[in-house]
């Protein structure tokens, strides 16, 4: 184990939504921690900002890929133009407020589709091409709405969401015998593009909830990600990291 056992230092991480809040900034302190980043998203020209901005580090160039994951051959160039990974950060995800009654079933695809189904099948086929090293990290963006507590309109983006904590899970039980951890974070509300949709009367509100009386940064959740991706979370697998400012206390 390294010196410092919270360093990323020559290590290879893939962070899909590379281009969003959340993965930007982990793609970020990842590269500060000393990690070659491999970024994608569908957004070509906010992913090359992105890695434009992160720092050189000693272990190789950053890399960026384009990639639709809901798209079978898209996931799979994905995953052809890997280098071995020593950490896979699963972050891309969408949200939309649907009361039940009003539910779709084309919105219901669509989001489980990005949210769970390409999440599944990228993990699948980075493990079966042995993309992923021994000693290596997975880690999903889950959502403390899919576990901890659920809220009107929100049924579809939690229902995605707990299933990821539940493949976390099985993944955790199969794959650490090979070496592979797996966990997930789980955030409140994040001050992301996800949560656009709000008024500020809805937010303050809502942060009421919250006994730091603020959401989340990106930068909050990012931390605790590299911290899952670092050796020194070494012993610790198929665990679901609130990361909420207290809000599930209540």
């Amino acid at each position: 184990m390294n010196e410092n056992p919270f360093t990323l230092e020559g290590k290879t991480i893939l962070i899909t939504g590379g281009a969003g809040g959340i993965g930007s900034e982990v793609a970020k302190v990842c590269a500060q921690s000393g990690a070659r980043v491999v970024l994608t998203d569908i957004r070509e020209d906010v992913l090359q900002e992105v890695l434009a901005s992160l720092p050189a580090v000693g272990c190789g160039e950053h890399l960026a890929v384009k990639a639709d994951l809901t798209r079978a051959e898209e996931l799979q160039a994905l995953v052809d133009a890997c280098p071995a990974l020593d950490g896979f950060v699963c972050n891309a995800g969408v949200m939309k407020l649907t009361l039940t009654q009003f539910i779709t079933e084309e919105e219901l695809t669509r989001i489980q589709r990005i949210n769970l189904n390409a999440p599944i099948l990228l993990t699948r086929t980075l493990l079966k091409k042995k993309k992923i090293s021994k000693g290596g990290s997975i880690v999903f963006t889950a959502s403390a709405a899919g576990v901890y507590r659920v809220s009107l309109g929100n049924a579809i983006y939690a229902t995605t969401k707990c299933g990821i904590d539940a493949f976390m899970r099985t993944v955790a039980l199969e794959f650490g015998p090979k070496g592979i951890r797996c966990n997930s974070v789980n955030p409140g509300m994040v001050e992301t593009a996800l949560i656009g949709g709000f008024t500020e009367e809805e937010k303050a509100r809502e942060m009421q909830n919250y006994p730091l009386r603020r959401f989340a940064k990106p930068l909050d959740i990012a931390l605790g990600i590299v911290y899952l991706l670092s050796d020194a979370s070494s012993f610790v697998t198929g665990t679901a990291l609130k990361i909420d400012g207290g809000m599930t206390l209540s």
